[in-house]
């Protein structure tokens, strides 16, 4: 019996601090160091609307605006909720007609092969990054929408470009919504933006929640 009450003390106590006192102190250090990273990095615009999250790709479809990667988290694809991959192996049927559509409207409004990052989903499908080759793959097509020089869009590209991570760990990289906040920001939005992009938007805001503790 003795024993019995020693493991119920050392269960009730290892529950209080490894489930409820450690939690609350790491969510109490967090929101005092860094509390934006810690609310889910949300991404807010001029009038204060979270419009997404640095953390989670969006869908884009505008063509004055970048794309991200392609995605197969959810049913509809960018749901910040049901982070995963499709599971399409290399033979799978589906899999080579959704590259096969996704090759034809990438070639329809872009000039040239597309690049595989744009054909390939990540292993989450919420990626929001691409490469700095593949943002500037898409400049002619985000410029001749926007009615302004090439020249002016790739130095927003350049910009925004994120170096390695303490200078040699992982790739150069852009992140996509950052890249198209700040198009706006110093051009204005494209044609039709407001209306393409803005339930996009929303829903990414909504997800964007689900990320924060």
């Amino acid at each position: 019996m003795k024993t019995l009450l020693i493991a119920l003390r050392v269960t009730v106590f290892t529950l209080l601090l490894t489930g409820i006192a450690y939690p609350l102190a790491m969510t109490g250090v967090s929101q005092v160091l860094f509390p934006a990273k810690a609310n889910g990095s949300l991404v807010k615009d001029e009038h204060g609307a979270v419009v997404g999250s640095e953390l989670l790709a969006q869908p884009f479809t505008n063509p004055g605006y970048f794309q991200p990667r392609p995605s197969a988290a959810g049913q509809n694809g960018y749901d910040g909720t049901s982070s995963g991959g499709s599971n399409w192996g290399p033979t799978s049927q589906k899999l080579k007609e959704r590259i096969a559509g996704d090759t034809a409207r990438l070639k329809k409004d872009n000039a040239g092969e597309p690049p595989l990052e744009l054909l390939t989903a990540s292993g989450s499908g919420l990626d929001p990054h691409v490469s700095p080759e593949t943002a500037l793959w898409q400049v002619p097509r985000v410029a001749h929408a926007r009615g302004i020089a090439e020249e002016r869009v790739r130095a927003v590209v350049t910009d925004n470009v994120e170096g390695r991570d303490l200078g040699f760990m992982g790739e150069p990289r852009v992140n996509v919504l950052m890249l198209n906040l700040a198009l706006d920001k110093q051009f204005g939005g494209p044609p039709a933006a407001q209306a393409a992009q803005a339930p996009a938007a929303a829903d990414a805001g909504a997800a964007a929640a689900a990320v924060a503790p």
